[in-house]
């Protein structure tokens, strides 16, 4: 078991936070609901009073259901980009009232979230104290999740169940886990992919289960117009973060994408001042810079095949879930609430094979993407080369991402290095 800091600090540290949390999260989410949860909401009515699901991608028109049902604020309402089977999340919930419908999704959230604590301290053998401070360390992520009334707290819980039942040897299960929400939010596929690269086919068939059930279901609750829409003009559109109704130069997504765009594309009313009008540019950079980090985390990944063997999961898994949203269109901060497992993982490894200073600084890292003052960086976006500036966010990605790299491939330490008591199973599973 590991202590990041003396009992005492850890106590006021988790009583600091839990505090922001209340006062940031809790409070605002049971008093009024904000942006995000209307749409969720607003596509679950639409479907329990049998509505036009086909549709839902349809922005005026699912503005006008809005008006109809007196949800949020119509004018940014929006179902997209959102796959089909998102309209199913809140149906359990949709003959509440929209601020009772929010307050149950932020009750199911806290219990998530206190149960994710409870996990995490037993996957990595940490203390509770530790787990809780480590999980409340994401910041903006967690806070953002509950006030928006975003899933993302539910979705890295399935992730932490996924793992824990890998380690205890019950890969059909961990799959399920892995595979339940990856139709609707995407991060667990990277999970399942490696876990095939292993050729752990009980893990995948487990996963490849859920996400059938899970598509068919969609299909056969939404119609398969709606699933046709969305793989012909959502998807693309959103892997490019061409967003409908959002400004596609806007810093808010912090990505390669965005950035680029912002560099080298000019336009007279949203980028008057691109670094340099040259869009061929944007494009090669944004292919330059997300291959050359592909290509270095493939080639991480096989060198900690080849120098951790079996105990090897633990720490690619992490690096993986960093890759993901380090190669994401868009990301927001309620996404680094998946950076539980992944994060969590890496710094335990790290202190597992004697070196606690790399650990510390992802963590110190992760946390910096938590709590960072992003209003300080605002005000360099749209001008010129200063706009980097404004992307703060996906630049401390790209260093606990770099760093990771750096410190795999100069880790001098044997895998015997680990512990009898290593959560990090020998053989698969």
């Amino acid at each position: 078991m590991h202590l990041f800091f003396s009992r005492p600090v850890a106590i006021l540290l988790f009583a600091a936070l839990a505090f922001v949390l209340t006062v940031r999260g809790l409070v605002p989410a049971m008093s009024k609901v904000d942006s995000d949860f209307p749409g969720y909401f607003t596509a679950a009515k639409i479907v329990v009073e049998g509505g036009d699901v086909a549709r839902l991608y349809d922005n005026a028109w699912f503005q006008d259901q809005m008006r109809l049902y007196r949800i949020g604020k119509p004018s940014e309402g929006k179902f997209s980009p959102f796959p089909p089977p998102t309209a199913l999340l809140l149906v359990p919930l949709a003959q509440l009232e929209p601020l009772n419908a929010l307050r149950v999704m932020t009750g199911v959230s806290v219990l998530c979230l206190v149960y994710a604590i409870v996990l995490l301290a037993r996957i990595l053998s940490w203390s509770l104290i530790d787990s809780a401070v480590f999980i409340l360390l994401s910041g903006n992520a967690v806070i953002g999740a509950l006030r928006l009334g975003q899933p993302y707290i539910l979705v890295s819980l399935t992730c932490l169940l996924g793992y824990y039942a890998y380690l205890k040897r019950r890969p059909v299960l961990a799959g399920v886990c892995f595979g339940l929400f990856a139709p609707i939010k995407y991060f667990p596929v990277v999970i399942l992919a490696y876990f095939a690269f292993r050729k752990e086919w009980k893990l995948i068939l487990g996963g490849a289960t859920a996400i059938l059930a899970v598509a068919l279901t969609s299909i056969g609750v939404l119609g398969w117009k709606i699933h046709e829409d969305f793989l012909s003009s959502v998807l693309g559109n959103h892997l490019v973060a061409n967003m409908s109704m959002q400004d596609p130069f806007t810093a808010s997504f912090q990505s390669f994408d965005t950035l680029f765009r912002r560099l080298f594309l000019f336009d007279a009313a949203l980028n008057p001042e691109p670094w340099m009008a040259l869009p061929r540019l944007q494009v090669i950079g944004v292919i330059i810079a997300k291959a050359s980090i592909f290509l270095a985390a493939i080639a991480t990944l096989v060198k900690l095949a080849r120098s951790a063997g079996g105990n090897a999961a633990a720490p690619s898994i992490g690096l993986l879930g960093v890759l993901t949203l380090l190669l994401a269109p868009a990301t927001a901060t309620y996404h680094f609430a998946l950076l539980w497992l992944p994060v969590g993982l890496l710094v335990d490894y790290f202190f597992r094979i004697g070196t606690p200073m790399r650990a510390y600084l992802i963590l110190g890292i992760y946390a910096l993407i938590g709590f960072f003052p992003y209003r300080f960086t605002i005000p360099f976006e749209g001008h010129g080369g200063l706009t980097v500036l404004a992307y703060p966010r996906l630049l401390l990605l790209l260093a606990m991402f770099t760093a990771c790299v750096y410190f795999v491939w100069n880790r001098a330490e044997p895998a015997a290095a680990l512990p009898d008591d290593s959560p990090y199973p020998a053989t698969g599973s």
